[in-house]
C-alpha cells in the first residue's frame, strides 16, 4: 500500500509538473530580462544564477538590483524584499492546513518553490478536495517555475539584449491575468467579495500614499484580517 501512495504521488508531481510548464515559459522571459539587468549591475554570472536559485522571488530579485552597489546596503535591501514578498506569509497560511500532516522536512521542502502561479492553482485543487493533485501541483509546478527561473536568468547573460523590455511585448502582464483568472474561476460568495474588495482598497490607498511596495503587506493584511472576521464557509455559493 505505503508503495502504491508514493507511485501516485509521484505522478501527481510529474503532472504538476507538465501542467506549469507554460506558464514557466513565460516565467522564463523574465528569467532573462533578469539575467541581463544583473550583468549590467555589475554582478557575476554565477552570483545572478545562484540568486535566482535560492530567493526564486522575481519582483525581489529586481527590487534587490535597484539597491546594488559598490556597497550593498543590507538592511534597506532585507526590508525591501520583505515587503515585497510578504503575500508569502498569506500563501503559507492557507496552505497550511492543506499540507500540515506532512512531515517537517516534506512540507518545508515544498514550501521552499511555492509561488503565485502554483499556489493559486493547488488552492483551486484543494478547494474540490483533490488533494494527490493539489500537492502535485504545489510542489511539480513549483519545480518547473524554479528550473525555468533559472534557466531564464542563465540565458539572460548570453541572449537576454533580443528581449531588454518585456513590457514592450506585454509580458509583464502574464503573470497578473493568470491570477486573475484563477480567482475569478474559483468558489465565490458575499463574503469573498467583500474581502476582494477591502483588500483592494487598502492596497490602492497604500500605493497612493504610503511608502513604496507597502501595499503589498497592506492588502495583504486587510484581506487576511477581513477573512479572519468574517469566518465561516467559504465553499458556499
Amino acid at each position: 500500500m505505503h508503495t502504491q501512495e508514493l507511485k501516485l504521488e509521484l505522478n501527481a508531481i510529474q503532472q504538476g509538473f507538465v501542467s506549469l510548464v507554460p506558464i514557466s515559459l513565460f516565467v522564463l522571459v523574465f528569467g532573462v530580462a533578469f539575467g541581463l539587468a544583473a550583468s549590467q549591475e555589475g554582478l557575476h554570472e554565477a552570483a545572478a544564477v545562484l540568486m535566482s536559485a535560492l530567493v526564486f522571488a522575481g519582483a525581489s530579485q529586481f527590487g534587490a538590483l535597484d539597491l546594488w552597489g559598490t556597497q550593498v546596503p543590507v538592511l534597506p535591501l532585507a526590508i525591501t524584499v520583505f515587503a515585497i514578498n510578504a503575500r508569502h506569509l498569506l500563501i503559507g497560511a492557507t496552505l497550511y492546513p492543506h499540507i500540515r500532516s506532512l512531515n517537517p522536512a516534506t512540507r518545508y521542502g515544498v514550501m521552499l518553490v511555492a509561488s503565485d502561479a502554483n499556489w493559486a492553482l493547488s488552492m483551486r485543487a484543494f478547494a474540490q478536495n483533490e488533494t494527490s493533485k493539489g500537492l502535485g501541483l504545489l510542489f511539480g509546478g513549483g519545480i518547473a517555475l524554479w528550473f525555468f527561473w533559472i534557466i531564464g536568468t542563465w540565458i539572460g547573460f548570453y541572449f537576454g539584449n533580443a528581449i531588454q523590455n518585456p513590457s514592450a511585448f506585454g509580458a509583464d502582464m502574464v503573470m497578473g491575468c493568470f491570477l486573475l483568472t484563477m480567482a475569478l474561476g474559483g468558489n465565490k460568495n458575499n463574503k469573498t467579495y467583500v474581502i476582494w474588495a477591502a483588500a483592494a482598497t487598502s492596497s490602492i490607498a497604500a500605493y497612493l500614499y504610503l511608502p513604496e511596495n507597502s501595499h503589498v503587506i497592506v492588502g495583504a493584511l486587510t484581506g487576511g484580517i477581513i477573512g479572519v472576521l468574517l469566518g465561516g464557509d467559504n465553499n458556499e455559493h
